[in-house]
């Protein structure tokens, strides 16, 4: 049973605020306090974060570093628009140019805005303004977040809230292998997947693109991971046709995928044009960029202004988070309680073959899709069993994340300083929840 404060705090968002909480719950959770990994909810239970905001917490709740940056910051400046250069801002554009891939990082400039969905949008429209040209190439089963573009270029039926969608966006398959839009296996393949861009540039567009927007890995999606090999030939066939590509890494950046500080650079060879990058810049606080050669960063000749991008607090914190991860080695953290998390997963799917049907990610950045009987080979989405997943383990004092395009998908994602300890707790409290249920 919910304590009280529980109660009276649901039952006010449910009067004053659009519907806005995710269905995870029968109960949802209200947190009140936070420190690394643990946070409290306002009757005093505690709970494991294994979700950090949706990859957005990267450090863990009130990391002293960060804090103490935005401490001293907010006493000295704290908001002026990107109308005026700020020290802040500057250095951390330089920051992010120089830990870019390829040409970006080579010659690149960013632009901050206050969100992953305004990151996104600046991002196509720069494609749009470089290029000349209007039409964008997405994927199936992307999520890029509300705005009216933003919602175009989501794959998703249930995050589109009107019909009326900007046409000049075009939707591939998915590299989603488990789910092979073609029937096919991997590596057999040929990747047909990438492939097929070049048809759907042939039927469905005018053969004149300006881009290609897709994350290395499918957030919302379900963690849906790109294969080997996807992305050259995908990157390859937008090129052919004048298009730039446009590297989503809004929840795979800052080395959340493990040994690599982008999710691209698992890709050997494939460069960005153009990147975006949000949640876990600054540990919390509300800041996405968009980067891009110089090239065509210098291709924007309009108005250009965001009044809350490149805050001075919120450049504090990114940058103060960014030292952090790079200085305290938290890349080869996360690839290391990456790979015990994810032989943990593993294990739990031995025990459970006929629940989970796949477990996928990498790093830090875990899943487990739920079916109904993989043993069957019936792979339909059983969203009813991630439902009892997330009671069982709140009850336990785990938080998860959720998603999918049917919601089957278990989202796994500690802080990129979480302990051994810390995932091997994580891994007993799933166990212990999955006993529960599954089979």
């Amino acid at each position: 049973m919910s304590g009280d404060q529980s109660a009276k705090i649901r039952a006010k968002h449910a009067e004053y605020l659009f519907p806005s909480v995710g269905t995870y719950y029968a109960e949802s959770v209200c947190l009140d306090k936070g420190s690394g990994a643990r946070l409290t909810d306002v009757d005093g239970k505690e709970y494991l974060d294994f979700f950090g905001g949706i990859l957005t917490v990267s450090l863990g709740q009130a990391h002293p570093r960060v804090n103490a940056a935005v401490k001293a910051q907010i006493d000295r400046l704290g908001h002026v628009s990107t109308l005026y250069p700020t020290l802040g801002i500057v250095e951390l554009a330089e920051k992010l140019v120089k830990l870019a891939p390829g040409a970006i990082g080579k010659a690149g400039k960013a632009f901050f805005t206050a969100s992953g969905t305004e990151a996104d949008e600046t991002a196509v429209t720069l494609a749009q303004v470089a290029t000349g040209r209007q039409e964008i190439i997405a994927l199936r089963h992307g999520y890029s977040g509300r705005s009216m573009l933003a919602q175009s270029l989501t794959a998703h039926a249930k995050y589109r809230a009107v019909p009326t969608q900007i046409a000049a966006v075009k939707h591939a398959h998915a590299p989603y292998c488990y789910r092979c839009p073609f029937k096919l296996e991997y590596p057999s393949c040929g990747v047909a997947c990438a492939k097929d861009i070049e048809e759907l540039i042939q039927t469905t567009t005018t053969g004149q693109i300006a881009g290609f927007l897709a994350e290395p890995i499918q957030g919302v999606g379900g963690f849906v991971v790109a294969p080997d090999g996807y992305f050259a030939v995908a990157v390859e066939i937008i090129k052919k046709y004048g298009g730039l590509f446009i590297c989503d890494e809004v929840q795979t950046g800052f080395g959340r995928t493990g040994g690599k500080m982008w999710g691209i650079e698992h890709h050997d060879g494939v460069e960005p044009d153009i990147m975006t990058m949000a949640k876990g810049i600054a540990n919390g606080l509300p800041i996405g960029a968009c980067l891009a050669t110089v090239p065509v960063a210098d291709a924007w000749k309009a108005g250009n202004i965001s009044t809350f991008g490149g805050n001075p607090l919120s450049t504090a914190a990114a940058n103060a988070t960014i030292d952090t991860i790079v200085d305290e080695k938290l890349v080869a953290n996360c690839e290391a309680m990456g790979a015990l998390l994810r032989a943990g997963l593993d294990d739990m799917k031995k025990r459970y073959p006929k629940t989970i049907g796949d477990v996928r990610g990498k790093g830090l950045m875990q899943a487990i899709e739920m079916v109904v009987d993989e043993t069957a080979k019936d792979r339909t989405p059983a969203p009813e069993a991630v439902t009892k997943f997330f009671e069982a383990t709140k009850a336990r004092g785990l938080l998860i994340g959720r998603g999918g395009l049917w919601n089957n998908v278990v989202r796994i994602a500690p802080p990129l300083n979480v302990t051994k300890a810390e995932i091997e707790e994580g891994l007993k409290l799933m166990n212990d929840a999955l006993a529960t249920f599954a089979s």
